[in-house]
């Protein structure tokens, strides 16, 4: 049975670029279907985002939370479980604090929220030079003209052809970016989380996504809607990829539902 309207929560993930986060916070602000709330998860910000999301929240009617930790190193994993645990809603949209969302991207999530299924969405990597207008001028209208040819398609919207694609396009687990996706705070509860052993860059949303699989949760992909436009930045190092890469291999070859070090502390 189809859910249309589920209560939402767009889950934002933050550290120390607040003028990226502004960016994210009021294209949120300017959809179509607004969330009914915005959960901030903040991996050790300084004041800057704090006196930020105070003053986005006195400007918004939408209820934004702040959730705040320590910085004690890129800990993605925990601040994720910690947002999620204090989410009220029942479907938490997330994306990542670096990301300016298309109109529909609310709305078009909704479309594909389906019980014992997650969603998988598309980005857009701006260059350097657009991302540089965004900043620089605040209405600033990103468009077909002003993107990178390679990811124009990702940018375009079809109700027929996001629904036939859902179920056709990118079957591959793991084949995600999680500055995009979607899910029931329930299924995410059932698995305990995201992983917090996993400390570094890469691969903890695939490995959290094997989980939902092996519990019995289905993947659609958001093709054709729905997208989010990623600002140019520096990548993150990888140096210590291959030990998520390891456990993730781990849960394919167990088939492993749960996490011992999840987001059951924080219920």
């Amino acid at each position: 049975m189809k859910i249309k309207s589920p209560k939402t929560t767009l889950l934002i993930t933050t550290y120390n670029w607040p003028e990226a986060l502004e960016r994210t916070v009021r294209s949120a602000f300017d959809q179509t279907v607004a969330p009914d709330e915005i959960v901030i998860a903040d991996d050790g910000s300084t004041d800057e985002t704090r006196q930020l999301i105070e003053r986005l929240g006195n400007e918004s009617r939408i209820p934004i939370i702040h959730v705040w930790q320590e910085d004690k190193g890129f800990l993605r994993t925990t601040i994720l479980n910690k947002g999620i645990a204090k989410a009220s809603g029942e479907y938490i949209l997330q994306v990542d604090g670096d990301v300016i969302l298309s109109r529909h991207f609310v709305s078009d999530h909704l479309e594909l929220a389906e019980p014992n299924y997650f969603v998988c969405g598309s980005r857009v990597k701006l260059s350097p030079e657009i991302t540089q207008k965004v900043f620089a001028n605040p209405d600033f209208h990103i468009s077909l003209w002003n993107m990178p040819p390679s990811f124009a398609l990702n940018s375009l919207r079809s109700r027929l052809l996001r629904r036939f694609m859902s179920l056709r396009y990118g079957k591959k687990i793991d084949h995600l970016r999680g500055c995009n996706m979607a899910y029931w705070k329930a299924d995410i509860i059932k698995i305990n989380g995201y992983n917090e052993k996993l400390t570094q860059w890469g691969h903890e949303d695939g490995e959290m996504a094997y989980r939902l699989h092996f519990a019995g949760v289905g993947k659609k992909s958001l093709k054709m809607g729905g997208c989010v436009y990623h600002l140019y930045h520096k990548e993150a190092s990888r140096d210590n990829e291959q030990t998520h890469t390891a456990e993730q291999n781990r849960v394919i070859k167990e088939r492993l539902r749960w996490c011992d070090d999840g987001i059951d502390k924080y219920l």
